[in-house]
């Protein structure tokens, strides 16, 4: 009886292999790039990753779903150093951002899943989950890192609405830049954008207080 329930339990709680996702995941960024949203099949990533196409509908129920993970993952590549200053902290933000658009497979599915998401609101609100609020996690870091070393005060009002409003600034502007205007995201651009950004965030300290 033992045995019995013991295999049964190996069979329905087999964990999930990190190497078969990786290669999922790659192999749907290489296949969006060369084929394009609308020619993107779960059969062809399922062939490029060499796994069962069985295999992705256990992970992922739909095509949607895939392409957003695909292009999370990139996202969580982005880091927060500590460089002594937030002003140095968002500029090193920003050109690795902007470094990360570069990628041809970040761009392409990026604008993708942004287009498909205008006509599909599940899918606008899985990118609002694994994209947006995961990466909000840095600006969570760099204000309480600016906070502890008394570059902002310690009360900034709605905190929650702040982070968002910093959130929107920064990403806003560097999709805006790099993938509409197609201009250069540079070291000068970086300064310009974090100095404007901490002056605003200056002013609404004082106006708060």
């Amino acid at each position: 009886m033992c045995s019995r329930t013991h295999q049964r339990r190996s069979r329905t709680g087999r964990p999930r292999s990190t190497e078969a996702d990786t290669a999922i995941l790659e192999a749907t960024r290489a296949a969006l790039v060369e084929l394009g949203w609308s020619k993107l099949t779960m059969g062809d990533v399922a062939g490029r990753a060499g796994v069962a196409k069985t295999t992705l509908y256990r992970r992922w129920a739909n095509k949607n779903e895939l392409v957003v993970d695909a292009v999370a993952v990139l996202f969580d590549e982005l880091e927060l150093p500590d460089l002594g200053s937030l002003q140095a902290d968002i500029e090193h933000v920003v050109l690795q951002f902007a470094a990360l658009l570069e990628r041809p497979e970040t761009k392409t599915a990026l604008m993708a899943v942004v287009a498909e998401s205008t006509r599909d609101e599940p899918l606008r609100e899985r990118i609002r989950s694994s994209i947006v609020d995961r990466q909000k996690r840095l600006v969570l870091a760099g204000r309480r890192r600016a906070q502890q070393r008394g570059e902002l005060p310690p009360d900034l009002g709605p905190v929650a609405a702040t982070d968002d409003l910093i959130f929107d600034v920064v990403a806003g502007a560097v999709v805006h830049r790099a993938l509409v205007s197609a201009e250069p995201v540079d070291a000068p651009w970086a300064a310009r954008l974090s100095a404007l950004l901490l002056g605003g965030l200056g002013a609404a300290a004082t106006a708060g207080g």
